[in-house]
Formats: structure tokens, C-alpha cells, sequence
């Protein structure tokens, strides 16, 4: 029920932070693992790992913000595999600052890795997927994407403006997708050590630990079970889910 034996997956954001966790899961669990950014040399390391430990990888250089590089990724997967089983888009940016000095620039920069490029990767992997009759979108959501957040702690409007709407792109797509056999869901991690947290965390890391339950970070292995379980025919009848892992922050009321 919870094997992903000989899936293909696209693990967009791959080569690095939470990305490489749930790539290198996915491969230990036995998937063939896809992993691109526009790092390319983060992906190779990814890839080279995966390799290593027996299993088949690629690694290709893509900006998600682009529709001709989501489509040669997509092109060249299906080249190399003949289908694709699951997605998940983990690629991410962030912006920190007072809401009344936050650039346009920043705000479009967010918005479009966030948002836009879950949409176009979702766009053209479930054309592949409807063909199938199968399939499982996993967008990486946040907890800051249910609401607002305290300046105190973080100051990122841009960025839990994406997160919202990488929610209700989930359900949407939920919806629509359902009918096909494809179940799209989303995770939203707490607070998680990764680039974009790395400067919020050595400033505010003490003060935000005392906001979770928990009394600690979320680490990378915190995250694996969760993507093997939406990415396998354990989660089947699960679709438009919001699956939380924040060590008990939204348990608070």
C-alpha cells in the first residue's frame, strides 16, 4: 500500500534543503527520481547520490517560472521513462521585510516561483497524467499560508501570500482533477532549517522555538514519511488535503 517501487517522480527544487529529502527518500523507497532547479550543480550531487545508491536519476537544469523549460523537463522524462507517477513542487522563494517597503520586484519574484510555477509544472505534468489515468501532485505548501503571521516572528508577506495561494491551488486542482484518478494534495511544514530560514533562525531561532509545542525544529527525515505516504496508493482517496507537519503549532488555539 505504501510502495512507490518503480514510480517516476519530479522532485522540482530537488537539489537541495527539503527537496533533496523527499528525493532521496523517494529513491530509498525505490522511485526513479527527477530532480531539477536552476542549481544545476545541486541536482547533479542529488543525482550522483541517487546513482549511487542503485537507483535511476536525472538531473535537469530548470527555471519553474518558465513554461519552455517546465516543458523540456517534462519531454525529457518522458523520453527517458514513458510516464510520470508523481510531482512534487517544492521549488520555493522568499522575501522578509516591513509590508509598506517590499519592492514590486520581490513581490513578482515570490508570487512566480511560488505560485505560478506549481501551476505551470501542474499544467503540463497532469496532461501526462489524465493519459494515465493516474497520478499525484504534492505542492509544498506552509503553515504561514493559513494566516498572518507576527512581524516578531515573521515578517513575510509576500511569502505567506504565496503559501495561501498555493493552498487553494491544491484544492482546485483537487477538484478538477479527481474525476482522472489524480489526487493532488499539499504539506505544510512548520519551521524548518533551510536557505530561506537560515537568516530568519540566527536572528529569531530561540524566540520561534518557544511557539512550538514541540520545542523544536522540523528536520528533513520529518517530512519523508509524509511524502512517501501522499506519493503511494495509501492516499488514494485522499485529495485537496492540507497535511500539516509543524511539531503542533496549528494544534494551538
Amino acid at each position: 500500500m505504501f510502495s512507490v517501487k518503480d514510480k517516476v517522480a519530479i522532485v522540482t527544487g530537488g537539489g537541495r534543503g527539503l527537496g533533496k529529502e523527499m528525493a532521496l527518500a523517494l529513491g530509498r523507497a525505490g522511485a526513479h527520481v527527477v530532480i531539477c532547479s536552476r542549481n544545476q550543480s545541486a541536482c547533479e550531487e542529488v543525482k550522483e547520490t541517487l546513482i549511487g545508491s542503485g537507483v535511476r536519476s536525472l538531473a535537469i537544469p530548470c527555471d519553474v517560472t518558465r513554461k519552455a523549460d517546465v516543458i523540456h523537463v517534462v519531454e525529457t522524462v518522458m523520453k527517458e521513462f514513458g510516464r510520470i507517477d508523481i510531482l512534487i513542487n517544492n521549488s520555493g522563494t522568499s522575501w522578509a521585510g516591513p509590508f509598506a517597503d517590499i519592492p514590486e520586484d520581490k513581490w513578482d519574484k515570490v508570487m512566480d516561483v511560488n505560485v505560478k510555477g506549481a501551476f505551470l509544472f501542474s499544467q503540463e505534468v497532469s496532461r501526462i497524467m489524465v493519459r494515465q489515468k493516474a497520478g499525484k501532485i504534492i505542492n509544498i505548501a506552509s503553515v504561514t499560508g493559513f494566516g498572518g503571521t507576527n512581524p516578531m516572528l515573521m515578517d513575510t508577506v509576500p511569502y505567506n501570500t504565496s503559501k495561501g495561494a498555493v493552498m487553494t491551488l491544491t484544492k482546485d486542482l483537487a477538484v478538477k482533477l479527481a474525476p482522472h484518478n489524480i489526487q493532488v494534495n499539499a504539506i505544510a511544514p512548520g519551521f524548518f532549517p533551510t536557505k530561506i530560514t537560515k537568516e530568519l533562525f540566527a536572528s529569531q531561532g530561540n524566540m520561534i522555538k518557544q511557539h512550538i509545542p514541540a520545542r523544536r525544529f522540523g528536520q528533513g527525515e520529518d517530512l519523508n514519511g509524509v511524502a512517501i505516504f501522499l506519493s503511494s496508493a495509501a492516499s488514494d482517496y485522499i485529495n485537496g488535503h492540507i497535511l500539516v507537519v509543524d511539531g503542533g503549532i496549528r494544534a494551538q488555539v
